[in-house]
């Protein structure tokens, strides 16, 4: 399903309605009706950290697993370490003309504002 060669995912997936939810540590937030994308990375075995982040119900551990079930994931693109999950991140923030919505969403061990970019189509 996944190529295990590569280290860094991208979720992406869709909130119908606007909703506040509850995200961890980092407090209440606003997430608006549209499109996301979700960036990580796993070293090893992406196939099980992508197949976790899909499941709707789980410990919560990742700051994803709080917004999961408010979204339907659309589709989830893996690449090789080309690029690190932070520059990744980065380029898909520019190529789908993306806005932050939380800070340290994802990034909470780099120095990324986020990792979860929010787009309009």
């Amino acid at each position: 399903m996944f190529d295990n060669q590569h280290t860094v995912y991208a979720i992406f997936f869709t909130i119908t309605s606007d909703v506040t939810i509850k995200v961890g540590q980092l407090g209440n937030f606003l997430f608006p009706s549209g499109n996301y994308i979700y960036v990580g990375s796993a070293k090893r075995n992406i196939q099980s950290r992508i197949q976790r982040h899909m499941q709707m119900e789980k410990r919560k551990r990742w700051h994803i697993d709080y917004i999961r079930p408010y979204g339907t994931i659309t589709h989830v693109q893996t690449y090789s370490s080309e690029l690190s999950e932070c520059e990744r991140a980065q380029q898909l923030f520019q190529q789908y003309k993306g806005r932050w919505i939380v800070k340290k969403f994802g990034s909470s061990d780099c120095r990324c504002f986020s990792h979860l970019i929010y787009y309009k189509e």
